[in-house]
């Protein structure tokens, strides 16, 4: 939107024409550079929240890191970036050093990374106010408490002299919020604040952005690849693509008369809680059309409700030691009196807020914690022809077999697989491990089939896991899996952090493959939309103990306890009258 579509709000931000290109390394004597950001212009005017919305690799972040010369050395920026009549690519260090912080702050997407973790929160949030306001370390020190309970925190006194790990996920986002607003700046840009958070600290930090953007009057740069969180959050949105923008106007506008296929392709990703269709559209689905086709809506095919039974749990439980004073320790219970059982070809999906026990009771079921953290208590029975084996129960040597039957597929593929090992390697160790295949050959052969089965070329096979994108790694995360021929397949979040798009596609395969293998599916995950679209049944966890458990239709239609209807009333949704 320009400044003559909003004539009473002056322009804040004025992005021109910015091309951002990243040197990679010389050829030949030449000077090699991959183009980032390609031609991008945009607008934002006083108190106005623009969302830049795209896939990974779009330019987003790119784009917005070069307003305050956040980038690394490589890298090279031509065009104009006004801030308020200011050319900040002209800027030098000391006036972009009295910008940052004081004028312009950012809020990223991982707190963790972006705390000090040897200072506490208190000396983290005084620290821009002394530096940009000369506060004294008392005043600081006020301010700093003020923050922390202008942003929601509760015992905000007490939270200054706690360290970023002593804080959950939400709490340390809200303790970048405090920062970046300590000195009340004009712009904020806050680059996927939430993605990586459960849908109602999602809901409570979208309410808490937006609140402070009135009371403050401030602009905000909002980024992410969620259409749902835009369409809550944005007054205009600027699609990008491949660094270039494809679409940009009010919100109303792009999410509900979207003029470009790509937008549209886009907003027909994205699972809904309403009508699933029975194959989630991709980006590649539309790739010039006038107008997507709708999406199918008929029910899928109904599943076997006699199908075998393979995996049993009754009264789980998991507790963690915590230490205790000096010597002394005391019981943490993570997961109490679960039950639940999976049949053969069928998925059953977990969900809950961080800290309900979603993963705990998964890792607990494929013993991934260490014997000494904590008692387990009840049974879990694996079920096939010959009869049933407690997976609690079994000794090391009677567990490493059981291995095959089960296996895990974790939310980061960045860290779940080796950087060392070629794509090849990966797949063939557990073949080797656990002597599938009657020679070298066979098992190379399985490895690359496998690949061809999860959507990835031949040339994969020699190449290692940061010639990937993420979507990529998670299919070769997937194929890891499949070597040994399980019969559950454990998804811990692990579609959460691939953008919409990719997400789409990873969900379609694993469809497949589950009617192709006949995989049981234990799907852990905090998106109730993803969780609709995948799950037959719906068990939903709340301080370690299930509060409910049915068909995922009926439960996700009719919740029956209020803890259920408060996290499907925080999942974002699109306006009503947006194109999908």
């Amino acid at each position: 939107m320009s400044r003559q579509d909003r004539p009473g709000a002056p322009l804040l931000l004025d992005i021109q024409d910015l091309q951002v290109s990243f040197r990679t390394g010389r050829e030949r004597g030449q000077v090699q550079r991959t183009t980032a950001v390609q031609g991008v212009s945009l607008q934002i005017p006083d108190n106005t929240t623009v969302a830049l919305v795209g896939e990974s690799g779009s330019g987003k972040s790119v784009t917005a890191m070069s307003v305050l010369k956040l980038l690394p050395d490589n890298a090279e920026r031509s065009g104009r970036v006004l801030f308020e009549g200011r050319d900040l690519l002209q800027a030098g260090p000391a006036e972009l050093r009295a910008l940052r912080g004081r004028q312009i702050a950012c809020v990223f997407q991982e707190p963790m990374t972006s705390l000090n973790p040897v200072f506490t929160v208190g000396q983290q949030i005084a620290e821009p106010l002394r530096l940009h306001l000369g506060l004294g370390r008392r005043e600081a020190w006020a301010k700093a408490e003020h923050l922390l309970a202008e942003v929601g925190l509760n015992e905000p006194r007490r939270r200054l002299s706690a360290y970023p790990h002593q804080l959950s996920g939400g709490q340390q986002q809200r303790v970048m919020i405090a920062m970046a607003l300590s000195c009340e700046p004009r712009l904020l840009i806050a680059d996927e604040p939430t993605t990586a958070l459960d849908v109602t600290v999602q809901r409570q930090i979208l309410e808490l952005l937006a609140r402070l953007k009135e009371q403050h009057r401030m602009s905000m740069l909002f980024i992410s690849h969620d259409l749902g969180v835009v369409g809550e959050i944005a007054d205009e949105v600027v699609v990008m693509r491949h660094g270039r923008v494809r679409e940009h106007g009010p919100a109303r506008q792009v999410l509900g008369a979207p003029r470009d296929a790509y937008t549209r392709a886009l907003l027909g990703c994205r699972p809904r809680l309403e009508s699933p269709p029975v194959r989630l559209m991709t980006v590649e689905d539309v790739p010039g059309a006038a107008r997507p086709e709708p999406r199918a809506t008929a029910p899928a095919a109904a599943k076997d409700p006699e199908a075998p039974v393979v995996l049993e749990v009754t009264a789980l439980a998991k507790s963690f030691w915590l230490r205790h004073g000096v010597f002394g320790r005391r019981e943490f219970k993570a997961v109490q009196g679960v039950d639940f059982r999976l049949r053969r070809g069928h998925t059953l999906g977990i969900v809950g807020e961080s800290g309900s026990g979603k993963s705990t009771l998964a890792l607990t079921l494929l013993r991934l914690h260490q014997p000494a953290s904590g008692p387990v208590a009840g049974s879990a029975l694996c079920r096939d022809e010959h009869g049933a084996r407690d997976l609690l129960r079994l000794t090391e040597a009677q567990w490493q077999p059981m291995r095959r039957r089960l296996q895990i597929v974790f939310q980061n593929p960045y860290a779940s697989l080796n950087p060392r090992f070629t794509v090849g390697q990966t797949l063939l160790e557990p073949l080797q491990i656990h002597t599938v295949g009657s020679s070298a050959a066979e098992r190379e052969a399985r490895a690359r089939s496998l690949l061809d089965k999860v959507g990835l070329p031949a040339g994969a096979f020699d190449k290692y896991p940061h010639e990937f994108s993420g979507g990529q790694r998670q299919r070769i995360a997937i194929a890891r899996c499949l070597t040994l021929e399980p019969e559950v397949l454990v998804l811990d979040e692990a579609v959460s952090a691939l953008d919409v798009s990719v997400q789409a596609q990873v969900l379609n395969l694993l469809k497949d493959l589950q009617d192709e293998l006949g995989l049981a599916y234990l799907f852990v995950s905090h998106d109730l939309a993803v969780v609709r679209f995948m799950a037959d049944d719906v068990l939903v966890m709340k301080d370690g103990r299930v509060v409910e458990q049915a068909g995922a239709a009926e439960l996700l239609a009719a919740p029956k306890e209020e803890y259920t209807r408060r996290l499907l009333a925080a999942v974002p949704r699109l306006p009503a009258h947006a194109v999908v």
